[in-house]
């Protein structure tokens, strides 16, 4: 039993670090597009309704990236909520474009992942480490 238990102890911070330097590591290239060019993922109708630049909307949604990551890295319980509805909200803004949906499945995939963590660490109580 103590091996499974670290088994799946092993998994959770895996996930967890997964789940949280991911979105920092891509928040923090929506400042600096090194990676990709995130406005072209931008939903043509999300473009008409913002009320601010495409880059600087991107700026945001680093922030946000950045800071659900965190809170993964902190309080995996909640973040990888955070996380996975993060996902989720992007493969679907994906999907209604009609655009990238390799990006949209990849994304509902890593959303899958990212409740996973979320059950498996409200389940364990998996503290930061």
């Amino acid at each position: 039993m103590q091996a499974n238990t670290k088994k799946v102890s092993e998994v959770q911070t895996l996930l967890r670090f997964t789940f949280g330097l991911v979105p920092i590591v891509a928040g923090a290239d929506k400042f600096t597009n090194l990676l990709t060019n995130w406005e072209q993922y931008l939903n043509p109708s999300l473009k008409a309704m913002s009320p601010v630049g495409d880059h600087t909307f991107m700026m945001i949604v680093g922030v946000v990236e950045i800071v659900a990551g965190l809170i993964v890295l902190i309080k995996p319980q909640i973040g990888a909520f955070i996380v996975s509805a993060w996902l989720a909200l992007i493969a679907l803004t994906l999907i209604m474009s009609g655009s990238f949906l390799d990006v949209a499945v990849r994304d509902v995939v890593m959303a899958i992942g990212a409740f996973s963590l979320g059950r498996l660490s409200t389940a364990t109580n998996l503290k930061a480490a």
